[in-house]
């Protein structure tokens, strides 16, 4: 996770030295997604066959490759895009296949207290990646951060495949090419009426919480330029990373929650608090720099209190002879969802009228949360508890 959010770091530095515009520069974001998406449910399905220590492994050699790639040969949109998708294939390759890795091992009542756990170090990692790079781009450049961040996945690759011990499935598939689109598997996964509502709540969750975090650190150096006085403390980066690992929290005491209310009327509640956040963390980018902070971070902690959730509920929804098809549909589906935020997020940039119009920012945050803040109607709509 090291080289996750180096590029969202460096994002309006990039964005300016290249030339680019809101919407170019969330494409570029966006495209790590893309390659996290063609790629995924190969992985995940792969994990049903052999064992996921292999393809982790894998990815965390492609993911470090590609940060490093990124530091010495990208130079624009189209070669930043190339080492962004290559980034997303090894991510894939290591997300996903270290959740199958988990709930191999674990199983009963406990699982999904370490389900939440494991996808809260996600934002833990995040963090490390937002500071790593703000603090050494300041110092050697923006090449250097990304070159410092590809030492990350190399050594969590290694580490994974030395230390943890081999696991044999007691039913082995062979590996064939079906692996790639798992179709007779995904349509049984679909049949099921939860893990499809699962799948589609981590669309719209993942939508929003990429796309605001791929503009976080531009949204805290547009409030910065309109405070006279008083202005941010630390750099923007520092700030955003400082945030995220605030925001982790949020994840696990969620899941407690959903654990006493029930998923789905939980999943409701977070999902319209975080739409609505993001629209009054927007409005308030005028105020006090630490009343801007405070806002975002009640924002990440309501984006991030139905992650563990869903995720949780995926996995308990599930066949479990299916359950590697379905992390990688599901994961197909949210990081979908993932891609579109940041270039969503820039378009609606572009078309508000620009980086330096506060509207514009409302307008940003409005268009990605959009489907957190219909969730409420969509549980409303389907009253079968579970």
């Amino acid at each position: 996770m090291l080289g996750f959010s180096t590029y969202a770091a460096l994002l309006p530095e990039l964005r300016d030295l290249w030339g680019l515009s809101n919407a170019q520069a969330g494409v570029v974001g966006g495209m790590f997604f893309a390659g996290y998406v063609a790629t995924v449910s190969f992985w995940s399905a792969l994990t049903d066959r052999v064992d996921a220590r292999y393809v982790y492994l894998a990815g965390s050699l492609l993911a470090s490759a590609a940060s490093a790639g990124f530091a010495l040969a990208a130079s624009g949109f189209f070669t930043a895009i190339l080492f962004q998708v290559i980034y997303g294939v090894g991510v894939a390759a290591t997300y996903m296949p270290g959740l199958r890795m988990l709930s191999d091992r674990i199983s009963g009542p406990f699982q999904s207290r370490y389900i939440a756990f494991y996808t809260s170090f996600f934002g833990i990692g995040i963090a490390l990646s937002l500071a790593l790079a703000g603090f050494i781009a300041l110092r050697q450049g923006w090449a250097a951060a990304f070159l410092w961040s590809a030492l990350g996945p190399l050594a969590a690759g290694l580490g994974v495949y030395l230390m943890i011990e081999p696991f044999r499935s007691a039913t082995k598939k062979a590996v064939s090419l079906k692996a790639l689109f798992p179709l007779s598997e995904w349509r049984r996964v679909l049949a099921d009426r939860a893990s499809t509502g699962y799948m589609l709540g981590y669309t719209a969750h993942c939508l929003e919480l990429f796309g605001s975090r791929a503009w976080v650190v531009a949204f805290l150096g547009f409030s910065s330029t309109l405070h006279t006085s008083a202005t941010f403390p630390w750099n923007a980066p520092a700030m955003a990373a400082a945030v995220s690992l605030m925001a982790v929290p949020a994840s696990i005491v969620g899941n407690e929650i959903a654990l006493h209310m029930g998923r789905r009327r939980w999943i409701a509640i977070a999902m319209a608090g975080s739409g609505t956040g993001g629209i009054v963390l927007a409005l308030g980018a005028p105020l006090h720099w630490a009343l801007v902070l405070g806002l975002l971070v009640v924002y990440s902690m309501l984006v991030m209190a139905e992650s563990a959730t869903l995720t949780a509920g995926l996995v308990a929804a599930a066949p479990s002879d299916l359950r590697g098809a379905a992390l990688g549909l599901y994961s197909l589906a949210g990081f979908g969802g993932g891609m579109l935020g940041p270039i969503v997020f820039g378009a609606a940039l572009d078309v508000a009228g620009g980086a330096r119009s506060q509207l514009a920012w409302v307008v940003a945050y409005a268009a990605i949360g959009a489907g957190c803040l219909a969730a409420p109607l969509v549980v409303r709509m389907n009253k079968t508890p579970r």
